[in-house]
């Protein structure tokens, strides 16, 4: 018997059905079976169910020989099912991965109760997901087992099939069925929270809620929507043969109240032509089913008057005026924006007039997220050898509480930050200052960039489909006014003359963002180690994936659970997402469960590369930079073939070619662990295409890359007066990890980064 059924009904989703069926199948639980219901689709879909049951024997196919809807669908799923748990899926919808585990874990940890409900998000056509609302709810249960008369908020969770396990015999000896048409969920939902003897929670993110453009039965707007009134008549209909569940009447009908509500002020549910009579519907259900006594709670007692007097004009004339008020507030909103930019406007032009500061220095980096990357090297550098200049940051607001004490800052859009945009005299930044920014003549603007390409940049990007939208014109503007490119290596240099073809300086100088690897100690290391929570004599692996322009989010092309447990015990995965990336609960649920350490959220990204004995990446810059530490180095790289296409490369990471490929390549999970079980990351032949490939783009980091840039730019030193580089061979050695702790001894500072901390700022 396995331990879930997870049934998913199947109606004319042929595009989406393949990333189901694998969501399902992929996971990294496996004691599950698969019951896939055709319901007489007229699609493919059929036929691509037959393709996976006849691979995978987890899975059956039901065909059935007429459509009957969602409902019937699932209960007939239900009746061919044998696991311990029921679970339905929707089949445009899909698990996350790791998923399953979570609920196993979840349901052993609660005792195996009737029903547990788990965490959802939305996943929109554009690419971009939304979290549901539920979670802290959700954890707030923690581990703990209730029934809806010990916790009646259970009730105002998110009543749908798909997000919750219900215990079969459970739900068999209850006699539950989904009932015909469409809100076939709320009913039994709401049917079994108030039967369980035990409801367990889980805040885990399992399933990915597709909130398709077109086509979702209920964006539909028709008559197919009045179905929810012969949904709730059945719910009411089953409180009537049940008199023991009659306390909890109230609370479901206040529900039903509220979900008739939203309907029908939605039109993409109830067309404006058909709310009278979906009101008057709803009027009839309410004065049938109102309980004897009923008190609605007061966010909810208009309404209820409403419909207690069938007085739809009223509903009606007051809908219109909170529409109309509505629409007032968005008007004023809409408003104050263009007379703040005519004030602001007027204000830095008048302050353009007046003299430069000659002694400020305007920094930015990553859009204003703080200080960090290579402006931040360069301002440190600023105040020891040029101490006569003020430094200020643009920093957004959000990120103002992470600043260090004592930083002095503006915030875009305030009046000191157009001062300063208009009077200072120097701006250093790793990417564009706004649009809006008028160079003045006398303004010094150094561009220190954020990375070596791999990927092509500027003018290089058009003819990629990546850069479909991108203006190369307003681009080439913008690198119009750069007076000082830093660059890292002769690759950059060649790259940035041809792709921002302007009148800019270049300065060889190095990255002023990896100094900091030219002089760090073995005490250095450790303590960051220490600070990190890596215990003595483990393997640190950084692995560090870049953004897709081709996807959005966060989409590891990893099963981390699956790596963490391939690895074993020797290895402490660290997992850094790209800083495009907002927070993600499946990373952050591994984190909790100390299987990974979610390092997106720690400030400084050259930590990082300190404590790792290895990275892992695909095609993040931060390859050249680590290659700076002469550490092993992996490239995990399962969708070469779409980044190349949709982006442009400037070389092949994965031909094997010394200068090329910095170490091993592996494309699988297996191959990826394997690597690292076997030994190969750090082998001789990884050794040979690391130097290979450090001699190519480290050329200049030597530690004094910061120092050439304030002596050259702020000092006006000529570069020929500049420190000269010193030779890879002639380098000091960052200590290893494993030299570190030798050198050092125990540490036992603890590992305390939190993963829902505000976004990185490097």
């Amino acid at each position: 018997m396995p331990r879930f059924s997870v049934v998913v009904p199947v109606f004319k989703v042929q595009g989406y059905l393949r990333e189901c069926l694998d969501s399902v199948l992929g996971q990294s639980f496996t004691d599950l079976e698969l019951i896939a219901v055709d319901d007489h689709s007229p699609d493919h879909s059929g036929a691509i169910l037959d393709e996976y049951a006849a691979r995978d024997p987890r899975m059956r196919v039901l065909h059935l020989p007429e459509n009957g809807g969602l409902g019937p669908a699932r209960n007939i799923g239900v009746e061919h099912a044998c696991g311990d748990y029921l679970l339905f899926l929707d089949s445009d919808d899909s698990y996350l991965p790791g998923a399953l585990a979570a609920i196993d874990r979840q349901l052993a940890s609660c005792g195996d109760p009737d029903v547990l409900i788990f965490d959802h998000q939305r996943s929109y056509w554009d690419g971009h997901t939304e979290a549901s609302s539920y979670g802290e709810q959700l954890a707030a249960v923690g581990t703990q087992t209730f029934t809806v008369a010990e916790n009646p908020e259970l009730l105002t969770l998110f009543h749908v099939a798909w997000n919750k396990a219900y215990r079969r015999t459970f739900y068999l000896r209850e006699g539950f069925r989904f009932e015909p048409g469409l809100y076939e969920d709320a009913p039994l939902s709401n049917e079994a929270l108030v039967c369980a003897g035990s409801i367990g929670c889980l805040p885990h993110v399992c399933v990915d809620y597709r909130q398709r453009h077109q086509g979702a039965i209920t964006r539909s707007p028709g008559r197919r929507h009045f179905d929810i009134f012969p949904q709730y008549a059945s719910l009411f209909a089953f409180l009537e043969r049940r008199p023991e569940l009659a306390a909890h009447r109230p609370l479901l009908f206040e529900r039903a109240v509220s979900h008739l509500i939203f309907c029908i002020r939605h039109r993409e549910r109830v067309r404006p032509a058909d709310r009278r009579a979906f009101f008057r519907e709803a009027a009839r259900l309410y004065r049938t089913h109102v309980p004897r006594g009923f008190t609605p709670p007061r966010h909810r007692a208009r309404d209820c008057r409403l419909l207690a007097h069938n007085a739809y004009a009223l509903f009606a004339a007051r809908e219109s005026l909170r529409r109309t008020a509505g629409l007032a507030r968005r008007c004023a909103r809409a408003a104050r924006p263009p007379l703040a930019r005519a004030h602001h406007g007027l204000y830095y032009a008048l302050q353009r007039l007046l003299p430069l500061y000659p002694d400020v220095a305007v920094y930015s980096a990553y859009w204003n997220r703080g200080p960090a990357c290579n402006p931040q090297a360069i301002e440190a550098k600023a105040r020891e050898l040029a101490p006569q200049l003020r430094s200020v940051w643009i920093v957004r607001q959000d990120a103002v509480p992470t600043l260090p004490p004592g930083t002095d800052h503006v915030v875009p859009g305030s009046r000191r930050y157009w001062r300063m945009l208009a009077r200072a005299r120097y701006f250093v930044n790793n990417v564009n200052f706004p649009d809006h920014l008028v160079k003045r003549p006398g303004q010094v603007h150094v561009m220190t960039h954020h990375g070596t390409p791999l990927k092509t940049m500027g003018l290089d990007q058009q003819p990629y489909p990546a850069a479909a939208q991108m203006d190369f014109g307003r681009l080439l503007r913008r690198a119009g006014r750069w007076d000082v490119s830093v660059t890292s290596n002769p690759h950059s240099a060649e790259v940035w003359d041809r792709v921002f073809p302007c009148g800019y300086e270049d300065l060889p100088a190095g990255y002023p963002r990896n100094d900091r690897y030219a002089s760090a100690t073995a005490e250095e290391v450790a303590a960051v180690r220490a600070r990190l929570g890596i215990p003595r004599g483990r393997i640190a692996l950084l692995y560090a994936p870049t953004a897709r322009d081709y996807r959005k989010g966060f989409v590891p092309h990893l099963d981390l659970e699956r790596l963490s447990a391939g690895l074993g015990e020797e290895y402490v995965l660290l997992v850094r997402t790209h800083y495009y990336y907002g927070r993600d609960s499946v990373l952050r649920d591994l984190h909790t469960r100390g299987l990974v350490r979610d390092v997106s959220r720690h400030p400084s990204v050259e930590d990082l590369c300190l404590a790792a004995d290895a990275l892992v990446t695909d095609y993040s810059s931060l390859m050249f930079d680590y290659a700076d530490l002469d550490r092993p180095l992996v490239i995990h790289a399962p969708d070469w073939e779409s980044y190349r296409d949709t982006r442009g490369v400037y070389f092949d990471l994965l031909s094997g070619r010394p200068g090329e490929t910095p170490g091993p390549v592996t494309r699988t999970e297996d191959e990826l662990t394997a690597v690292f079980r076997s030994g190969t990351w750090c082998g001789p032949e990884a050794r040979a295409l690391r130097r290979a490939f450090r001699a190519r783009f480290c050329p200049w980091d030597d530690g004094h890359a910061a120092e050439r840039v304030v002596r050259h730019t702020f000092l006006g030193e000529p570069l020929n007066s500049l420190p000269p580089v010193i030779p890879l061979s002639e380098r000091r050695r960052v200590p290893t990890p494993e030299e570190a702790e030798a050198a050092v001894g125990p540490a036992a500072a603890p590992f305390d980064l939190d993963p829902t901390a505000p976004e990185p700022l490097s």
